[in-house]
């Protein structure tokens, strides 16, 4: 499918859709118990591989209108009948590698074409030196994967600035091994927030995990962190059988900047409860920016107008989903928008850096990129309507559609269908708002 987005203003109120990120955990962590409600999950592809993967491992997932009913596989999962296939989604592939190392026997998973490009090696080295069988079948560090157990425990090495999804997945197993899991950090750790989720989804599960030599800066539990340890021994089940998941602020990035730079009143965006995570900067970042922005945190809701936008820096080393957001809030604003300390953004489910970069200059964007940083000259912008590539990433075909919303005539979104990812109604929500959206197949 191809969305064509032409010149609009929007308004209203929307919802966001919950948290991809929250959704993934909570599911893999039911499937660790012996059985859990999951409410309000994220309803897209990637999680849906998430699914799949509990049911491969022994467990059932059932689907109602509201919530997951999940029974587990109790800690111990089962040797898979067949390959598990997590499509697209890295957060399945990673979460569930470590998950697949605690089964007596082999699993083979492997994903689609963009997926089996991502690096999954430290990850794999990792459960090798805990005694774990853990191969790339073309040798490459990337899947298809093999991984054999059982995982017993142990303490580990494992860098910190390629994938916080290693460190998360090696956390929710460790909590089901005999002895727990110590992991040292041999560099800094990017993406910290992400990790805070999974800790704040653990203690909701009953499971208890903690950083080691963290600073907290900024709040973030995980920030500064020299490693993590997780006991063994621990089980998963959360108060009441039920685990409710947040309003995801990755997916409220776009509505958000779509009502700052194409609001006729204003965009106000629910579900936007304070949580662990780390995109609620982009309230910050629109701060920084100086739109017209206001958060009720008690009630949830976000409100922002169309404002003159000025450039910032952005260090987005613990948010790097908010890259492509920010790149269209720059390409609006006067003056430089620079996204700094930004390399790990290029192993996500493209190289997101060069991707924004590619597609915004198309749009008459002036665009300066380097290996860590992207800077967006708004000053020497003119957005014009284009023909661009969504690359097959949700991100980059949201961020790029918002960009739509103001320049002038018609931009083409090409393979507009992968927002399913994360946010399979977003064109339905942005049509709602006022936003002028025909799509094609």
């Amino acid at each position: 499918m191809d969305a064509h987005i032409s010149t609009s203003t929007v308004g209203g109120t929307t919802r966001a859709p919950p948290s991809k990120s929250y959704t993934h955990r909570a599911i893999l962590a039911a499937g660790y118990s012996d059985g859990a409600s999951v409410f309000d999950p994220l309803d897209s592809a990637d999680p849906r591989a998430t699914m799949r993967a509990v049911g491969a491992f022994g467990g059932t997932v059932d689907r109602h209108e509201d919530h997951l009913e999940i029974t587990g596989f109790d800690g111990r999962p089962e040797v898979p009948g067949d390959v598990i296939d997590c499509a697209n989604s890295g957060t399945t592939m990673r979460l569930v590698t470590a998950a697949a190392a605690l089964a007596d026997g082999s699993t083979v998973l492997t994903g689609d074409d963009s997926l089996r490009s991502r690096p999954q090696g430290p990850l794999l080295e990792a459960l090798d030196a805990l005694g774990v069988r853990a191969e790339s079948t073309r040798g490459n560090g990337q899947a298809p994967l093999v991984i054999e157990g059982p995982l017993a425990g142990g303490t580990v090495d494992i860098p910190g600035d390629v994938s916080s999804q290693y460190i998360s997945a090696l956390l929710m197993a460790g909590a089901v091994t005999d002895g727990g899991i110590e992991l040292n950090l041999t560099t800094d750790l990017k993406s910290a927030p992400y990790v805070d989720i999974t800790l704040e989804v653990l203690e909701d599960f009953g499971v208890a995990a903690e950083p080691v030599g963290a600073t907290g800066e900024g709040g973030v539990r995980s920030a500064g962190a020299e490693g993590f340890v997780v006991d063994g021994g621990q089980s998963y089940a959360p108060t009441d059988g039920e685990y409710h998941v947040p309003g995801d602020f990755s997916s409220m990035s776009y509505l958000l900047a779509a009502g700052a730079i194409a609001a006729d009143e204003s965009v106000v965006v629910e579900g936007a409860q304070p949580s662990a995570q780390g995109d609620s900067a982009i309230v910050g970042v629109l701060e920084a920016m100086d739109a017209d922005i206001a958060w009720d945190r008690d009630a949830g809701e976000i409100t922002v107008a169309r404002s003159d936008l000025t450039g910032t820096t952005v260090d987005v080393g613990d948010t790097p989903d908010l890259l492509p957001t920010i790149a269209v809030l720059g390409a609006v604003a006067a003056g430089d928008t620079v996204i700094e300390n930004c390399e790990h953004v290029r192993y996500k489910e493209t190289d997101r850096v060069s991707a924004m970069a590619t597609e915004l200059a198309k749009l008459g964007v002036s665009v300066t990129e380097e290996h860590d940083t992207l800077t967006i000259h708004g000053s020497d912008s003119t957005l014009s309507g284009a023909t661009v590539d969504g690359y097959h990433d949700h991100r980059i075909i949201m961020s790029l559609a918002v960009a739509g919303l103001v320049a002038e005539g018609t931009t083409t979104v090409r393979g507009a269908d992968h927002v399913d990812v994360s946010f399979p109604t977003f064109f339905d929500v942005l049509d709602d708002l006022g936003g002028r959206v025909d799509r094609t197949d």
